[in-house]
């Protein structure tokens, strides 16, 4: 946003009930992906090997979701269905969000933003849903990328900048942690001669996890709704804070 924006009385508003519940449906969809190496088996086919004790003497082995502890930076109308779905699955879901005092969302457990480390250290599955603001660029630096399980995995459906993409690099070469899943990048489309291409431990999404045969039709919706609102003076549905940009 530009600064004749964020200082006039425009009101502003995004979309983000419109993709919150299938970006959810899309990390669900990665851990499942990373737990149960989908994406090894996919390349064992092709190559027509029958991998089933590759895939079991790889580390980390297969894993079951039930009982892992998922870790969630933002709260956001993603992260809400985040939560849903995985407590749904068995999952312990730990979570980071600006104000704590807001409430747990149905989490097991709140952190404030200055302990997102824990989050780091704790979770099986750590998930970035954040928007990009000064304070969350290349949240998931070296040092944090550092403090992950050894088996852990991240996944990334909130904005690319949200990682340091040469920092997760060196750590799944060094096979520091279990996988990785990126939907997002700071450029896109994603460099033809990028690293992370080649990376066995990463499995990469063109930004298609708010795509779905729905998508406009839930569009068309929130915004025929908001018309009908402007006009009557009603308050609008998904007001964006414009000092805070989301």
């Amino acid at each position: 946003m530009f600064p004749e924006l964020i200082e006039s009385d425009i009101v502003l508003t995004n979309a983000r009930e419109v993709h919150g519940p299938v970006v959810a449906e899309h990390v669900i969809a990665l851990i499942f992906a990373l737990a149960k190496k989908i994406p090894g088996s996919v390349q064992l086919q092709v190559k027509h090997i029958w991998g089933q004790q590759i895939l079991w003497d790889e580390f980390p082995r297969v894993r079951e979701v039930a009982g892992a502890t998922l870790g969630l930076v933002g709260l956001g109308s993603i992260g809400r269905a985040v939560v849903r779905s995985a407590k749904a699955l068995g999952m312990r879901v730990i979570a980071v969000r600006e104000h704590p005092e807001k409430g747990t969302e149905g989490a097991d457990a709140i952190y404030a933003p200055s302990q997102i480390n824990n989050v780091f250290r704790e979770a099986d599955y750590i998930v970035l849903a954040a928007p990009v603001t000064d304070r969350t660029k290349a949240i998931a630096n070296a040092e944090r990328l550092g403090l992950m399980k050894p088996g852990a995995c991240l996944i990334n459906v909130g904005r690319g900048p949200l990682v340091d993409e040469s920092a997760l690099a060196a750590v799944l070469l060094g096979k520091k942690i279990g996988g990785a899943a990126l939907d997002v990048f700071p450029k896109e489309p994603l460099a033809a001669d990028s690293l992370l291409w080649d990376l066995p431990n990463l499995l990469i999404t063109p930004h298609t996890a708010a795509l779905t045969d729905k998508l406009w039709e839930r569009h068309y919706a929130l915004f025929a709704e908001n018309l009908r609102r402007f006009l009557s003076a009603e308050t609008l549905l998904s007001v964006v804070d414009k000092h805070k940009g989301y």
